[in-house]
């Protein structure tokens, strides 16, 4: 394990929150730069992002920087000083704190949180990332709990990965099952856009995966895109930005030039392709962060590309030894750095 890499991923995996503190500026990583032009037919245009002094790759850069590693420290750098999405993956009884310290540290901080709300019953099919709402009651009180978090805030919200494309692919098959989730999806964005300061994406699979673009533009109807502010796509995948601008662009001329936000954390290299295994997806080797978090991407229906997938965090427990999802890997984020421009 990479010197000073280890003691910090043990304390994480017990559950211990790892702050370390410095009277020196030169410890903290660099600051998010704001975008540079206003753009009217775009919400998100002049954000500044989030980025939240606590997240793992943070907690990682001050661990080696400390230690000496200046190396590795300004490698990790790469993802620290970036805005990252916060995953609201659980009801653990304190969702509505949760929220509004997330966004109230934002707001001081002058910036824009971005969440991904995942928490949709039946999640991920019972693979490595499976759980979510108990039923759709608890769902619905999640979502509620969340707008009560925001409370006026401004926010930028990921709504359900993988969602709809699971009701496309067979994996959620039952026709109660699929009426029940494309009515809680569309509960959420419903009682979300009661905000007005709320941006919402609804996640729409990625490039490769839903290939008839008539049942995904069909299911993105049904749920009320038209009430959120666009879709987004290659949320946790490695589809190049280039393929993603197309697949979007496609769907968005069918619904009525709707806009998307593209998940750019760690398609820096594209997908793998070395390989016939279908769990390709999964901590694939050899990848390299994407373009930053930018509201500047030059292509009209393009709002933002986001780092919706915190580079680092494992995609599960694929193969003996990597860590199950969600686990912090500071070995593949290092690796998706140093394999960046």
């Amino acid at each position: 394990m990479i010197a000073g890499l280890a003691v910090v991923a043990a304390l994480m995996a017990c559950g211990l929150t790892v702050v370390f503190t410095s009277g020196d500026d030169s410890d903290k990583p660099d600051k998010p730069t704001p975008s540079a032009s206003i753009d009217p037919d775009n919400p998100l245009s002049g954000k500044t992002f989030y980025v939240n002094p606590q997240n793992p790759a943070a907690q990682q850069y001050r661990q080696l920087k400390n230690a000496g590693n200046t190396a590795d420290a300004e490698q990790l750098n790469k993802i620290a000083s970036r805005p990252i999405a916060e995953w609201l993956a659980s009801d653990n009884g304190g969702t509505t704190q949760e929220v509004a310290t997330l966004v109230a540290d934002a707001k001081k901080a002058g910036q824009t949180a971005v969440m991904t709300i995942y928490n949709v019953p039946h999640r991920d099919c019972g693979q490595y990332s499976s759980g979510g709402a108990a039923d759709a009651a608890s769902y619905k009180a999640y979502i509620d709990e969340i707008a009560t978090g925001l409370n006026g805030h401004d926010g930028v919200i990921i709504l359900e990965p993988d969602a709809i494309a699971h009701t496309l692919d067979g994996c959620i098959s039952e026709e109660a099952q699929i009426n029940e989730r494309y009515n809680l999806l569309q509960y959420a964005i419903t009682t979300l856009k009661k905000n007005p300061e709320v941006t919402v994406y609804v996640d729409a699979g990625n490039a490769s995966w839903i290939k008839d673009l008539t049942r995904m533009v069909a299911a993105l109807k049904r749920i009320g895109v038209n009430q959120a502010d666009g879709f987004a796509l290659n949320v946790s995948n490695f589809e190049t930005t280039e393929a993603s601008v197309d697949y979007g662009n496609k769907l968005s001329d069918s619904l009525e030039g709707e806009h998307f936000i593209i998940d750019t954390s760690r398609n820096g290299n594209g997908p793998y392709t070395e390989t016939t295994d279908d769990q390709k997806w999964c901590n694939p080797p050899g990848r390299a962060l994407g373009t930053p978090p930018t509201s500047d991407t030059g292509t009209a229906k393009v709002d933002a590309y986001l780092w919706v997938k915190q580079p680092g965090d494992s995609d599960g427990a694929c193969r003996d030894g990597e860590p199950e999802a969600g686990q912090w890997w500071p070995e593949y984020a290092l690796s998706l750095a140093k394999e960046s421009q």
